[in-house]
């Protein structure tokens, strides 16, 4: 392995007209490509990959972006105080696997001998390392399937044509794409049983004339308030080309060209360009230089910059906002607009060039006008980016073409406005993985019509979830839609377009095209038939994937599968909706075991007019089940017309309402769960464990 490049024997090179079939396909070089690709691996499946660089990561990589855009979660709940947030991410945010590249990251890292948690200690992350770290990080966890041909890897390849058959009277099926090699023009085909749309602009959608959506919607097309009446297409995300740069000592810099046309062109102008961050000059704690800090010689919390450090440019100042790249074709058919959308990706790149231009002709200076250093202490470091200035490989996409899919997560589902003090946003039913990021983080263009906030309120966003049916195209079979072509909107996406959700997205992904050829039976199925979903949600979590945000059970929990599958069956949640914690070893009342039983069991809800309990009146939260838990004769109260719904359930009184709830052996049951059944108090990892295993038996799940 050369500079984290993987070795030239563990990559394929078609000749020209070569056919290969596969059980599954994954095409883009996305991060949600590669954790698609290692989660179906991990299934057991056999995958071709095929993307457009040797180098696998997207964002992480070749889109030089390694300060991890986590989620930032500013409270911690503890009963009767607020912490400052403490939770460790990487036992409860991501799922083994994510946690696992985080960890591998930090050890090749090592500051001052030591590792630690963030070893760039960039402020807008608490996860940072150089590209080439991360890199190798992510070529480990995949050499063993390289090496046994689990995994054929082909670069340099773009797609140029999707494969179909259709019958009459029935949706399309993906059957293959070809592909041309960018390097000598030779194309080849790849079949498969399962393709996994992963490219970071959503180019099978386009290839293939799927139902799809580009730029910014209208609220008649998904119903989101914010949204003006009229769609806005070419209303997308800016590009940004990032730069890794080091801080060296004075006289050491060295200088990168000004592009041609800089501040002449109107897409070179320079106005826009800044050194500074709210006043602190560059170099200055909490400012630019920090911002997207990935390597550091001195430990310490924002410590203050070392020469040797390294940063990645991503700032508002190099945005390139002149241009777009979605809706350009990639196809023979229409050359010229390819030609216009390799146009934007190198008038980006130059834009890029000539901020760290500007930025190396600047003289520093704090709000007191001491001189501080000059900018031309820089040295692009191209050595971390796999080019010669320093200056990513690829640019960093923020949008590509959605897929219209069974489910469109909207603005609502993660907007804080509308949870009031509620710690989640909506929890979909078919989630598939879990994520967060404080704030709809829309990149405008330069174009006059696109969405801005009124108030910071408005983009506030709550931790969610994602949904296996925003992974299913409306009309097209045999298709995984992933990375940032799910079913989500341009406000939505702006959210679930971050490292750590896409990773969630195509993990979840890779396992679901393994899980339906294992099963037999196609996607839409799947995402349609509540048996298969809560099969394969446990399929996800005993692969330590969170499908539901809680800060307190991590992925290496005994009863992880029972607790998250449970919550988000909307079975058994939570105590408090107004923060992230499930306490385990809580206890739970009568009213509440009610409403799970009732529940897991698909009772039909009773709401008779009258209460039958003189406790559990109409507006009780756990009425109607109480009601139907006695109608039923499962519960009776506890005497002179009383319920009782705050009083402690114990063990043996689960025990006694799941056995006249059913046919179960409630002795098989208990002793096959490890939890004793005596008259102590249930607690609420005991209650999930329990209903997990009736809710397996109601729907037959081995």
């Amino acid at each position: 392995m050369s500079n984290s490049i993987l070795d030239d024997r563990f990559f394929t090179r078609p000749t020209d007209g070569q056919i290969f079939s596969f059980p599954i396909l994954i095409v883009g070089g996305s991060t949600a490509a590669y954790s698609a690709t290692l989660g179906a691996l991990k299934a057991g499946a056999n995958v071709c990959l095929v993307q457009p660089k040797q180098i696998l990561g997207g964002q992480f990589t070749t889109q030089a972006l390694p300060a991890s855009d986590d989620p930032q979660l500013d409270k911690k709940f503890n009963p009767g105080e607020i912490y400052e947030d403490k939770v460790d991410r990487d036992k409860y945010a991501f799922s083994k696997t994510q946690s696992q590249f985080r960890k591998r990251s930090r050890e090749l890292q090592p500051v001052n001998g030591k590792q630690i948690d963030n070893p760039g200690g960039g402020w807008v992350s608490n996860f940072a390392t150089t590209t080439v770290v991360m890199a190798q990080a992510l070529n480990e966890a995949i050499e063993d399937f390289l090496s046994n041909g689990k995994l054929t890897l082909i670069p340099f390849a773009e797609p140029v044509e999707i494969l179909f058959n259709q019958s009459p009277n029935e949706r399309r099926q993906v059957t293959g794409v070809v592909f041309q090699d960018v390097q000598n023009n030779q194309r080849f085909t790849v079949n498969a049983q399962i393709t996994i749309e992963a490219t970071d602009l959503g180019d099978l959608l386009e290839l293939g004339n799927i139902e799809s959506r580009v730029g910014q919607e209208s609220q008649n097309d998904t119903g989101e308030p914010l949204l003006p009446q009229q769609p806005f297409p070419e209303c997308q995300q800016s590009i940004t080309f990032c730069a890794a740069v080091e801080k060296t000592a004075e006289g050491e810099g060295v200088p990168i060209a000004k592009p041609e046309g800089y501040g002449i062109e109107p897409w070179l102008q320079t106005d826009k360009f800044t050194s500074t961050y709210q006043g602190r000059a560059f170099f200055e704690r909490f400012a630019i230089f920090t911002y997207r800090r990935i390597k550091r010689l001195k430990e310490g919390y924002i410590p203050t910059t070392s020469n040797g450090d390294v940063t990645i440019l991503n700032y508002e100042s190099n945005d390139y906002k002149a241009g777009l790249l979605i809706g350009v074709s990639r196809s023979d058919i229409a050359p010229q607009r390819w030609h216009e959308r390799q146009k934007h990706i190198q008038q980006a790149r130059e834009y890029t060039q000539a901020y760290i231009y500007y930025l190396q002709s600047q003289t520093l200076k704090t709000n007191n006008w001491i001189l501080i250093g000059k900018v031309g202490e820089l040295k692009p470091r191209g050595d971390l980016t796999w080019t010669n200035d320093g200056i990513a490989l690829e640019p960093y996409i923020r949008e590509a073409r959605r897929g219209i899919a069974l489910t469109t997560i909207v603005y609502q589902d993660t907007a804080q406005q509308y949870y009031g003090e509620q710690a989640r946003g909506r929890c979909f039913e078919d989630s598939v993985g879990i994520g967060h990021y404080a704030l709809f983080d829309i990149h405008p263009t330069d174009n006059p019509n696109h969405l801005i906030f009124n108030s910071k309120d408005e983009m506030k966003c709550l931790p969610f979830t994602i949904a296996l049916t925003a992974m299913v195209p409306i009309n097209t079979d045999n298709l995984i839609l992933s990375a940032k072509s799910i079913g989500t909107t341009h406000l939505s996406n702006s959210v679930y377009r971050m490292h750590a959700v896409e990773w969630a997205i195509g993990e979840a992904g890779g396992h679901l095209a393994a899980f339906a050829l294992n099963e037999g039976v196609d996607i839409r199925t799947i995402a349609t038939n509540k048996r298969l979903i809560y099969k394969f949600q446990g399929l996800l979590t005993r692969n330590q994937i969170p499908l539901f945000w809680y800060n307190d059970i991590s992925h290496d929990d005994p009863d992880f599968e029972a607790i998250q599958i449970l919550a988000v069956a909307g079975i058994v949640r939570t105590e408090n909706y107004n923060h992230l914690y499930f306490l385990p070893e809580g206890t739970v009342n009568r009213a509440v075991v009610s409403v799970a039983v009732v529940n897991v069991m698909g009772f039909e809800m009773l709401n008779p007019e009258f209460p039958t309990f003189l406790d559990v009146p109409k507006e009780h939260f756990a009425y109607r089940a109480v009601e139907t838990m006695a109608a039923k004769g499962i519960v009776s109260g506890v005497g002179n017309g009383y319920f009782a719904p705050n009083l402690q359930c114990t063990r043996e009184q689960l025990a006694f309402i799941v056995g006249k709830s059913g046919d179960f052996d409630v002795f098989q049951l208990f002793g096959s769960s490890g939890t004793p059944l005596d008259a102590r108090p249930l607690k609420r990892r005991e209650l999930s464990r329990i209903l997990y295993m009736v809710l397996r038996s109601q729907y037959g799940i081995d």
